[in-house]
């Protein structure tokens, strides 16, 4: 892969630590790109990576969710900080368990414990953590499966579209917005008695429709500390002008023209603030990432959701923007030693376009070969892919993040979508709207 993003201000590769990122995804691979403008090679560990992790890293092979594996591979490579990528290992408690083993008593973890992570892992506990702390979100009301009968009748108390969401981990597809009450009453069965969400559906949130855009921000906090990085907007829809189902995301641009001083202010005053005076007064260490997926309402904020790790595809359009040591931002926040810093970023726009396997985010066939360009304007992260001998496959429904830069959308756009018709696999599917809706 190629950029010609060649940025001044990427700090020189001098720091000594050693650094592992656990996880397969388009955001793993953003930051293994990141991290290794200020990390050697042979010092950035990836596992179990991609397709498009060995430009970057020395590639591990055990799953994000093997905590022993994990273990003693920090042993083995006296690995200094452990980057959790995604939500899975936090939810099932990894900081406590390498907390807790003898092999990694020296080591730093970036991403909170499971009592932080539980932000992500039950809509339940953050609306109610919402709640508690006087944070702007939408009403609502959750259900058991023994509670079905309720749930559709709790439905009439508001006005459609209707939001329904699984309360445990769903892959980012654990969301849906019906319009007719007739079609939500039966998504509640499909919910609960044909469990197509498994385990995660074992409850549900309804929650009151909030009419707006939506951008999504973060923070990297270190227990009591945080720096806000830059914010972006995410196209969860499958289709052009944001219809069809919801997927883990098909496209991000960064900034987001709406967010303003006097927009950012309010999301500081009213959100930031309660939420990191809200984990310290319920004694949870957050030391890790705090996605917050925003809604501007009239030109207010209100939280649709926590997420307790970077987003994906936003990472692809975040990232690219932070200059400076990131690599270092990184153990400082793990460490506990964010006071007084703060996240310096240029004022470029970043877009990012997903490439994704025909008939995602339903069922799709992997194993298709891609060909990527040998020069490309754009960046190239990689997902969905994996490396057989010098081919490159798909191997996910979302294959691969095509990531470009400009002075305005229009120059990002033109950029990432010419990538986008340079990188060829069978079933190649992606939408060529992202970004438009941002010009109005």
């Amino acid at each position: 892969m190629t950029s010609t993003h060649k940025n001044p201000n990427f700090a020189p590769k001098h720091i000594r630590m050693k650094i592992l990122i656990l996880g397969s995804g388009g955001r793993e691979d953003a930051f293994a790109w990141r991290i290794s403008k200020d990390l050697a090679k042979e010092n950035l560990f990836i596992s179990p990576g991609n397709g498009g992790s060995e430009q970057y890293a020395t590639q591990l092979k055990f799953s994000a969710v093997d905590f022993n594996a994990i273990a003693a591979a920090v042993a083995e490579y006296q690995i200094d900080l452990l980057v959790v990528g995604p939500e899975d290992p936090l939810v099932n408690g990894i900081r406590e368990h390498l907390e807790n083993d003898d092999r990694c008593k020296n080591l730093k973890i970036l991403g909170p414990g499971a009592n932080g992570a539980i932000l992500e892992g039950s809509k339940e506990f953050a609306k109610q953590f919402m709640h508690k702390h006087g944070i702007p979100t939408a009403r609502y009301g959750s259900f058991t499966e023994n509670q079905a009968s309720e749930a559709k009748e709790f439905l009439k108390k508001f006005n459609p579209p209707y939001v329904i969401k699984a309360d445990g981990l769903a892959a980012g597809k654990g969301v849906v917005i019906l319009d007719k009450l007739e079609e939500a009453q039966d998504h509640i069965d499909q919910v609960f008695h044909d469990k197509m969400f498994g385990a995660a559906g074992n409850k549900i949130v309804i929650e009151e429709f909030l009419a707006g855009m939506e951008v999504s921000m973060f923070a990297l906090c270190d227990g009591k500390n945080y720096v806000m990085l830059p914010e972006a907007k995410d196209y969860k829809r499958i289709g052009e002008g944001d219809s069809g189902k919801n997927t883990g995301g098909m496209g991000t641009v960064s900034p987001v023209p709406f967010v303003d001083s006097i927009f950012m202010n309010k999301v500081i005053e009213r959100i930031v603030e309660p939420t990191m005076k809200g984990l310290q007064t319920d004694n949870i260490d957050f030391k890790g990432f705090i996605f917050f997926g925003l809604i501007n309402v009239d030109g207010n904020p209100m939280v649709i959701e926590y997420n307790a790790r970077m987003g994906d595809p936003e990472t692809q359009v975040v990232l690219p923007r932070i200059e400076g040591n990131f690599a270092q931002l990184l153990m400082d926040a793990a460490s506990g030693n964010l006071e007084g810093q703060k996240c310096t970023f240029n004022n470029k726009t970043n877009i990012a376009v997903i490439l994704a396997s025909k008939g995602y985010p339903e069922s799709y066939n992997k194993g298709k070969e891609i060909n990527l360009p040998e020069n490309c304007e754009a960046l190239i992260f990689h997902a969905g892919t994996k490396k057989e001998g010098e081919k490159i496959l798909t191997n996910g429904g979302r294959v691969l993040a095509i990531t470009a830069m400009g002075s305005s959308i229009d120059e990002a756009r033109e950029k990432a979508y010419k990538a986008v018709y340079e990188v060829h696999f069978n079933g190649k599917t992606f939408r060529s709207d992202i970004g438009l809706d941002l010009k109005r």
